[in-house]
């Protein structure tokens, strides 16, 4: 009865967007002493290209302290979405020191996005649309969200919850992430622009960048369209934002929690996802718990935190 009554009383958070007690402002800083363990993956892709993570991390903060357009177009951008610049150089920092390397310029990103105009691609599996995927009966109960986020995210629970890992009117579905199994790159070493935007969080992002930077909506029949616009750096650029604004919401509205001060927790949540997932866990914990429990930054929101004035020194 105790479990039930602590499911409600999160649901009902979620869905009236309202904390179910005070917001708290998660202090600055890392909640742990050492850098957590960096994936094994991470660890070898950086190996095998002759590099290593310092030597990345110098290479994407020199590419942000000598191109001030992009640093520009980053300022610009976080003022649209309402949330600081530092949020978005955490995200790109990250990324290019544990996923990619930088390029040396933000033209060489231009360059690469327009060499997927005019083409076409399908986000499907085994031959399933995904447009037609969603269509099956278990994904009724999505059809009335009309914002994109909160669709792509019930969309992204019912996979969860009825298909991953399991056998489905005779067809059997990876242990996977939806979005690896039905948005998979194109070969191995693809990257995705700039902010290394997914393009299952493009579509989740999409009614919000339309609304705040006024680029077209995305469809997920549309395959090159998603592509093309995380690939482009400015339309990438607003997608990085939006995500960040919504990891922010997610935390405050359904697990009390204000994040906005913590860049290592917005670069974390940026890195892992599913901010809406985890905020609802979160909350679970602190009603489990019957105290404060903050949230923990990743190894990818440690090194954040831990050049934050350096990164600063930016602005």
């Amino acid at each position: 009865m105790r479990r039930l009554l602590t499911c409600l009383l999160i649901a009902i958070a979620a869905l009236t967007s309202v904390p179910a007690y005070a917001v708290e402002v998660v202090p600055p800083g890392n909640r742990n002493i050492e850098q957590p363990a960096v994936p094994g993956a991470s660890v070898r892709r950086t190996k095998g290209t002759k590099s290593t993570f310092d030597r990345k991390y110098e290479k994407v903060f020199e590419l942000l302290s000598t191109d001030r357009e992009l640093m520009g177009k980053i300022r610009k951008t976080a003022a649209a979405y309402s949330i600081d610049p530092i949020h978005i150089i955490g995200a790109i920092v990250g990324e290019h020191t544990y996923n990619v390397d930088a390029y040396d310029r933000l033209q060489s990103y231009y360059v690469k996005a327009a060499s997927y105009a005019g083409e076409s691609f399908r986000f499907a599996f085994e031959g399933e649309g995904v447009d037609t995927f969603v269509d099956r009966p278990q994904f009724a109960e999505c059809n009335g969200k009309r914002d994109s986020y909160l669709l792509w995210s019930c969309r992204e629970d019912v996979w969860e919850r009825d298909f991953r890992g399991k056998a489905v009117d005779g067809k059997s579905f990876p242990n996977n992430r939806f979005s690896a199994v039905f948005f998979q790159p194109f070969y191995a070493g693809q990257t995705f622009g700039l902010g290394q935007v997914n393009p299952l969080t493009a579509l989740m992002l999409s009614d919000l960048v339309s609304r705040v930077s006024g680029y077209p909506r995305l469809n997920e029949k549309d395959a090159g369209a998603v592509y093309r616009a995380i690939m482009e750096p400015d339309i990438s650029l607003a997608f990085v934002a939006a995500s960040i604004r919504e990891s922010i919401e997610d935390y405050k509205q359904i697990a009390g929690m204000d994040i906005s001060k913590n860049p290592g927790l917005t670069a974390t949540l940026y890195n892992v996802g599913n901010s809406r997932q985890r905020a609802l866990a979160l909350a679970a914990k602190n009603q489990a718990a019957g105290a404060l429990v903050w949230p923990e930054e990743n190894y990818y929101g440690w090194l954040i935190n831990d050049k934050l004035d350096e990164l600063e020194g930016l602005l």
